[in-house]
């Protein structure tokens, strides 16, 4: 489980975290609506900082740090970074060759995994090795395409991948990628794994004996188990279709990932149970649903979701960890994805363009929504579920 400091840490830390805000005359941060789940957000990562455009960031057990990938001012490969909670101490601490995605911290702090393929640079071969990504209506901030995008900037798909072309999204599966290790005190970097294809969108175990990664080793994209330090990799899910981005849940017992099994180009969310025999599906696949991720408590899972045939943006939502019940959290005009909390419970981060930004960064709130424990506090308003 996730390791907890003092309140006074955490209370200190997020103060200064929570400092003064980018002044935005574009667009505010928050919109009324927003209130009965989040209070306070703050632009973590910007332009200022040397970082094009960031996502998909995580908290150190401590929430002292966060991890998360950006682009390098002038390049279009993310490149995976740590810095303190309170900005200071940036640190590139992958290679910055080729394309990186998906880190997370151990629970001891001690360590990082993420996917890279700086020692093998191939490209995918079409369309094997190319997701399609359901292109979107304006989103009334004028942006087109990938998430977030900015009109006139190259569609990059998901986190670590790139698009096609203006017309055409697809999230790159380098036949490169593998997942390697990150230690702080030595900054040695080791490679877990060796298969030939794609291996990323890797996550500790709550004890930090296993990892849970999605993998082509076996063709098709399948999410695997293995030990935590590469080896006795096992495979979970046997369906046809992409299954991605898997997080174990809190007690370590169960599995939540999106999968695309319908050939439609929309994704459903699952969850499973370690052993991959009690897969249940938590959504249909008639919108897009996307990168889940569990509340502490084990009760909620928040993820975002893309209604292509009605209001053609994305937003996170929360869902019962059963599927039974589903509420919308965000309802800026601006793209908002790929959300965490906090070890705590106490704070989300996610992946947004809000404020009038020109490119995605990483955002942070006070998440009001939800008790540590799992109460639902939320009063949803009209629209909002």
């Amino acid at each position: 489980m996730f390791q907890r400091v003092s309140l006074m840490l955490i209370v200190a830390g997020l103060l200064g975290l929570l400092g003064p805000e980018v002044s935005r005359a574009q667009q505010p941060l928050q919109n009324e609506a927003e209130a009965a789940w989040f209070r306070n957000v703050r632009q973590l990562t910007s332009p200022e900082m040397g970082l094009a455009r960031s996502g998909e960031a995580y908290f150190s057990p401590d929430m002292k740090r966060i991890s998360f990938q950006a682009y390098p001012r002038g390049r279009e490969q993310y490149q995976i970074y740590v810095m303190n909670i309170d900005g200071t101490g940036l640190k590139m601490v992958s290679t910055d060759i080729g394309a990186t995605t998906c880190s997370h911290f151990h629970p001891s702090g001690e360590r990082l995994i993420f996917a890279a393929n700086h020692h093998d640079l191939r490209e995918p071969e079409e369309p094997q090795e190319l997701e399609a990504y359901r292109p979107r209506q304006t989103d009334g901030a004028g942006a087109q395409g990938h998430p977030g995008e900015h009109p006139g900037n190259r569609a990059g798909g998901h986190p670590g991948g790139q698009g096609q072309g203006q017309g055409g999204h697809a999230w790159k599966y380098f036949p490169g990628m593998e997942i390697y290790e990150y230690t702080f005190a030595t900054t040695r970097l080791r490679r877990l794994t060796h298969s030939d294809g794609y291996d990323a969108e890797c996550t500790y175990s709550p004890d930090g004996r296993s990892i849970v990664f999605s993998s082509m080793r076996d063709g098709d994209l399948e999410i695997y188990i293995c030990d935590a330090d590469g080896q006795n990799a096992r495979r979970i899910t046997n369906a046809p279709g992409k299954d991605g981005g898997p997080f174990f849940s809190p007690d370590g017992k169960r599995l939540v990932y999106r999968s695309e099994r319908y050939g439609d180009g929309n994704l459903q969310l699952f969850v499973n149970n370690c052993a991959g025999t009690a897969e249940h599906a938590l959504t249909g696949h008639d919108v897009f649903n996307w990168c889940p991720y569990w509340h502490p408590s084990g009760k909620w899972i928040i993820f975002t979701r893309a209604d292509f045939r009605g209001r053609p943006n994305f937003d996170l939502y929360l869902l019962r960890d059963d599927g039974s019940e589903v509420h919308r959290v965000t309802s800026a005009a601006a793209f908002d994805g790929l959300p965490v909390f906090s070890p705590d419970g106490r704070y989300l981060m996610w992946t947004s363009r809000r404020g009038g930004i020109d490119a995605p960064q990483i955002f942070i709130a006070e998440f009001t929504g939800l008790s540590p424990s799992g109460e639902l506090l939320a009063m949803p308003g009209p629209g909002q579920q």
